[in-house]
């Protein structure tokens, strides 16, 4: 990895107390950072998340946000988008459209509202539900109390 230095802030979110939040690691700056040095750096942190703000390619979006755990990457997390939201207005960012930010990830485009109270807010976005296959509710029956859950009802959402 070539050497190149990155702002980052470690944000104690959900809370207002210091020190009784679950903390966040954000990347400021990421542009230009591969996939693997984002992993690296995650891993590093040894967060349980860590956001990379990056500029948006929706125009629509105040900006872009890559989500990662020690191991993987994630398409959304609600811990990072507020961590994030509050790290970059922190940090001196004005939303394009007063009491709102629209951030951009890996399942779209997530709309935060400044609260009276200062806070931001997202609202929950829609369930996706995605049947298991006979393997997977073979393991899952394996791992469960059968004799408690009937596995024999058809799938939600199916």
């Amino acid at each position: 990895m070539s050497s190149r230095t990155v702002q980052f802030k470690q944000v104690d979110v959900f809370t207002s107390v210091p020190f009784k939040g679950n903390l966040l690691a954000v990347i400021f700056d990421a542009e230009g950072l591969a996939t693997e040095h984002m992993q690296q750096i995650a891993r590093w942190t040894n967060l349980s998340e860590t956001a990379f703000l990056l500029p948006p390619t929706n125009p629509r979006a105040d900006y872009r946000v890559r989500i990662f755990k020690t191991a993987t990457e994630l398409p959304f997390a609600g811990h990072s988008t507020l961590g994030s939201a509050h790290a970059l207005r922190d940090a001196g960012y004005t939303p394009k459209t007063p009491g709102t930010m629209i951030q951009e990830c890996g399942v779209g485009l997530v709309t935060l509202t400044e609260r009276d109270d200062g806070t931001w807010a997202f609202a929950a976005l829609p369930a996706r539900i995605t049947p298991l296959d006979d393997a997977q509710r073979e393991r899952l029956a394996e791992a469960l109390a059968p004799a408690v859950i009937d596995f024999s009802a058809p799938p939600c959402g199916g």
